[in-house]
């Protein structure tokens, strides 16, 4: 599995890989998007380690990121595919609550997180901030729940896509930054991808924490 990975972020498909699963894991959220972004950006890491003439820290075939057949991911090639695909697959999730009709508005309903966060989604963006959209991005199945309740709540869509691109940009950011400073501090190796997916994960819980706190009462 690992051999195969490894072989994936050293081809050009791992732009479209990426995409395709940051994409659908708004109605998916059990693939593996973040995964896939950090070990291609602790790859990228490879690339400009090898760049500077000191390959060797990659080590052995069987325990690098990158493929030594392959070339490393471009970073900001890596970083626009994961920030496009994420504003995309939102705004598709978002249309189709927004013509779900009634069948959406009952499976909702009978859903208390569907329904909360639907709430807060539309308290927030009517004061003009949408923070729980961008903490959202962080939280297991969070970019669901706020993309379907915006689209069911039929929020308008200038209230929600600004909104979005921030919950993606900082997202995509993050699991770049956090893939490619883990190579640079660690090697390009699985330990590193393992250390940088646990701060992925960590930042998910606490978005998870934060989202599952009740509303403040209006003043």
């Amino acid at each position: 599995m690992f051999e195969a990975l490894g072989l994936l972020t050293g081809s050009p498909w791992i732009y479209a890989v990426v995409a395709l699963s940051v994409l659908l894991d708004v109605f998916l959220p059990v693939l593996p998007s973040g995964v896939l972004v950090v070990t291609a950006a602790t790859a990228a890491a490879a690339g400009s380690t090898v760049a500077a003439g000191h390959g060797t820290m990659a080590g052995s075939t069987s325990t690098t990121v990158a493929s030594a057949a392959g070339e490393a991911p471009s970073l900001p090639v890596l970083l626009l595919c994961a920030a496009t695909a994420s504003v995309l697959g939102d705004l598709v999730a978002y249309r189709l609550a927004w013509r779900g009709g009634e069948r959406l508005d009952r499976a909702i309903a009978r859903s208390r997180r569907l329904v909360t966060a639907q709430e807060r989604l539309g308290a927030a963006l009517s004061r003009g901030g949408g923070l729980l959209v961008v903490i959202a991005r962080f939280a297991p199945a969070g970019r669901s729940v706020v993309s379907l309740g915006a689209g069911a709540a039929r929020r308008r869509v200038r209230e929600f896509l600004p909104w979005s691109a921030l919950a993606a940009v900082a997202w995509a950011g993050y699991s770049v930054g956090l893939g490619w400073f883990g190579g640079q501090w660690l090697g390009t190796t699985w330990v590193a991808v393992a250390v940088s997916v646990v701060a992925l994960f960590a930042a998910g819980s606490v978005a998870a924490y934060v989202m599952r706190r009740p509303a403040p009462e209006p003043a």
